[in-house]
Formats: C-alpha cells, sequence, structure tokens
C-alpha cells in the first residue's frame, strides 16, 4: 500500500518450523475476516463438526503456542517477555484459570469463555514474538491487513449497493446463527448491514480501525506513494466511511471522532493557534446544539436517538443499553471475584443462565472480578502508552488513535469480544510494538 520505513537490516533467516509458526499467524490475520461466513457457511453443510469449524483460530493458535516455545528457545529470546506488560497478561491468563473450578460452568461453557477472554491476548503475545524475531515480515502483515479490509469494505459496499441486505440467507444465515442483517430498532426503512463479519457494531468498529490508520499514513506516513496506492487509499477510505454509515453504529461513529481527534492533537497539535481551537470548540457545540433543535425530526430522532415518536415503536436499544449498564453495575460491586469463566456473553448461552453485559470492563469484571478488571485496565493502559511512544511513524499512531477509539466503544459494547475486531486490533499492536523501525 505504502513503501514502509526501513526496519533493522540484520535479518534472520526462517527455517521450516519458522515458516510454519509464522504461516499460522498470517492465515488467523488474513482469514479472521472472513470466520463469520465461513464458520456458518461449513456449520451448515457440516452441522456435526460445527464447534470445530467454529474453533479453527483457537486451534491454530494452540499449534503456534507451542511453536514459538520452540522458537522463542532456539533465538534464546525469553529476556524480552521479562516485562511488566507480559507479566500482567500472563497473570491475567492464570487469574483465569484459577478461576474454572471456583465457578465452573460446564466443558463447552468454560472452554468457550476462555477463548473468548485470552484468545487475543494470546495472538497479541503470539504475534509480538514473530514480529520481534523477524523483523522483516512487518511489511507482510501490513499487506495482509490491508487484503482484509479490501474484502470487508469490498462487500460492504456491494450490500449497500447491488445485494439484496438478504444475501446472507443463502448461505446459513438466519435466526439460530447469525442475522444476515438488523435494523435500527426493528425499523426496516434503517438496515444495518454486516459485510463478513458478525454484526454491525463489529463492522463500525472495523471501519474505525481501518478509517484512523488510513488517515495516520495519509497524514504522516511516506511522502512518496504511488498513483496506484494513492487510489487504493482513497478509495479505502471512502468505502470505509460509507461501511461506517450503514452499519448504524453509533458508538462506533463517537469513536472514530475520538480518533480522529487524537490524531489531530498528534500530529498538528503544536502548529494549531489557540485561534482554531476555539474555532472547532464553536463547531462542536454548533453541532450538538443541532441535534438538540433538530431531535424531533425523522433522522436524528430515529438514526442518533433511536426513538421513533411516529410509529410507538416499543424496541428501543438506548433502554436496553442502560439496563444492562445499571445491572452490571450492581453485579461489579456484589462478585468480587466475578461470576465465573463464560458465565457472559456467547459462552453463558450454552449453559442455563445467559448473561449479555453491554460494556468491555463490566464484561471483564464478571468473568474474572475485580482483579481481572485491574489486570486488563493495566494491559490495555501498557500497550497504549508503548504505542504512544513510537508515536513517529504512522502506522504506531494509526494504532493507537483506534485503540483508544475502540476503548471508548468499550464504554458502550464488549468490543473485544467479537474475535475479528479483537484479533485484528491486537494484532496490529503487536506488530506496532514487535517492529522496530530505523
Amino acid at each position: 500500500m505504502a513503501k514502509a520505513q526501513k526496519t533493522n537490516t540484520a535479518l534472520p533467516k526462517l527455517d521450516v518450523i519458522d515458516k510454519i509458526f509464522v504461516g499460522i499467524l498470517l492465515v488467523i490475520f488474513g482469514g479472521i475476516v472472513l470466520h463469520a461466513p465461513l464458520s456458518v457457511g461449513f456449520s451448515t453443510l457440516w452441522p456435526h463438526y460445527s464447534l470445530i469449524i467454529k474453533s479453527w483460530k483457537e486451534i491454530l493458535l494452540g499449534v503456534a503456542l507451542i511453536l514459538s516455545l520452540y522458537v522463542v528457545a532456539k533465538r534464546k529470546a525469553w529476556a524480552q517477555f521479562n516485562t511488566p506488560l507480559f507479566w500482567c497478561i500472563g497473570g491475567f491468563a492464570i487469574l483465569n484459570l484459577l478461576l474454572i473450578p471456583i465457578f465452573y460452568k460446564g466443558f463447552n461453557q468454560t472452554v468457550s469463555g476462555l477463548f473468548i477472554d485470552l484468545r487475543y491476548l494470546l495472538f497479541f503475545v503470539l504475534v509480538f514474538v514473530a514480529l520481534r524475531l523477524y523483523p522483516q515480515l512487518y511489511r507482510l502483515f501490513l499487506k495482509v491487513f490491508i487484503a482484509g479490509a479490501v474484502v470487508v469494505i469490498g462487500f460492504a459496499i456491494l450490500q449497500v449497493t447491488v445485494l439484496p441486505h438478504d444475501v446472507l440467507k443463502y448461505i446459513g444465515y438466519g435466526k439460530t446463527t447469525i442475522e444476515p442483517y438488523l435494523t435500527v430498532d426493528q425499523n426496516i426503512n434503517y438496515v444495518r448491514i454486516n459485510s463478513t463479519l458478525r454484526g454491525p457494531n463489529p463492522l463500525g468498529a472495523y471501519a474505525v480501525i481501518v478509517l484512523t490508520m488510513l488517515i495516520a499514513l495519509w497524514f504522516k506516513g511516506p511522502k512518496q506513494i504511488s498513483k496506484r496506492n494513492m487510489w487504493l487509499i482513497g478509495a479505502l477510505g471512502v468505502g470505509s466511511i460509507i461501511t461506517l454509515w450503514a452499519s448504524y453504529s453509533r458508538s462506533a461513529g463517537l469513536a472514530l471522532i475520538v480518533a480522529i481527534a487524537v490524531l489531530l492533537f498528534a500530529i498538528f497539535g503544536r502548529r494549531i493557534n489557540k485561534t482554531t481551537w476555539i474555532v472547532l470548540g464553536v463547531i462542536g457545540v454548533a453541532v450538538l446544539g443541532s441535534l438538540v433543535a433538530f431531535r424531533d425530526t425523522t433522522f436524528v430522532s430515529q438514526v442518533i436517538l433511536h426513538q421513533d415518536p411516529n410509529e410507538g415503536n416499543n424496541v428501543n436499544s438506548n433502554d436496553g443499553h442502560v439496563e444492562s449498564l445499571v445491572d452490571s453495575s450492581k453485579r461489579l460491586v456484589q462478585q468480587p471475584l466475578g461470576g465465573g469463566i463464560g458465565s457472559t456473553g456467547s459462552a453463558s448461552l450454552l449453559g442455563s443462565s445467559p448473561l449479555i453485559i453491554e460494556n468491555q470492563y463490566l464484561f471483564v469484571a464478571h468473568e474474572s472480578g475485580w482483579l481481572g478488571l485491574i489486570l486488563f485496565v493495566i494491559i490495555y493502559y501498557l500497550v497504549l502508552k508503548q504505542l504512544w511512544r513510537k508515536r513517529s511513524h504512522w502506522f504506531e499512531l494509526g494504532v493507537f488513535a483506534s485503540g483508544l477509539g475502540l476503548a471508548f466503544i468499550g464504554l458502550l459494547l464488549p468490543v473485544f469480544a467479537d474475535e475479528t475486531v479483537a484479533l485484528i486490533w491486537w494484532g496490529l499492536a503487536a506488530v506496532a510494538l514487535g517492529v522496530k523501525h530505523e
């Protein structure tokens, strides 16, 4: 896409085990954007193997973990993991394992909960190992990310333009798997697309990642970019905006505002005078004032506020968010050890007491208690802190800004419970922290 900045020149060669290890990580990083349609489609064809089909990425992660131990031992690279970040990740994983016998939820529910809680952290560690040992892989991971974005954004554009909104039903999407599309509070006039992800909200979060990376590249990337790559950047940018809009994800829209504000501050902060900041502040106040003034119009009331007084729709997602927040906050106070691994989210649907928590931090707290929440916040903080220190390079700055945007989404949704969003962002973060640019 763009000519990457130079990395370390003393590059070790990859032997067979190294190539298998790296190949598995690339398959996961590239294939995860197609996980939803492939898992639904193949599970429809072979329902008896549904669990194995849906767990392909976790199975590969297990193989990659074993190979990574061999690779790190061969390179004698254990010392690089003696840092607070990796100690916290290890502590978080051990805590999850220790909580299993205390709140055992059954095999399927517990395994599913472990996958959801730990897979993105394991992927982060494994990709970091790969990039730290083989920095020449930076461009390859970048190309895979771009290819995945082309697939997701491209299919989203097709859904918006020429494909019927329920086209995914032909490969098995439905009420027992994944809905082929959603609507804004069951209003068919506002169809929310999925693209190749599990739903509109993950799609919106994914679009935020892509857009933030593109903006960082545009303003802070290499000055000389080929005409072909310029067209690709422009097409992906416009497509990502359309995708974000068609997802009707309010949390993603607000996250993009946060990410762009961070980028502008990081890139132009010292060069923007007080007058400009005041003008930007006035524009922000004007936008908020417009939302209040036009709150009774169809677009503002239905799409932004999710309220439809004209049709008397009893379905209101705002009430659901508030009820979930209140209930999960009470559970946080009452359960210092949490409710156990697999006690919430999609894993809990496998048990007798399903529970949906619409907040990433309360989600973690319910799974692993107060200590788990503290460790998760520290891990996220340390990753963002290290990314900020490397903000002179466009890639690291883009990952940092998108990470803050996702942190905001986490206040409204369990953003990392979605495998695609979680593995993509944490994979990008591992690439950013693992490679050392000259």
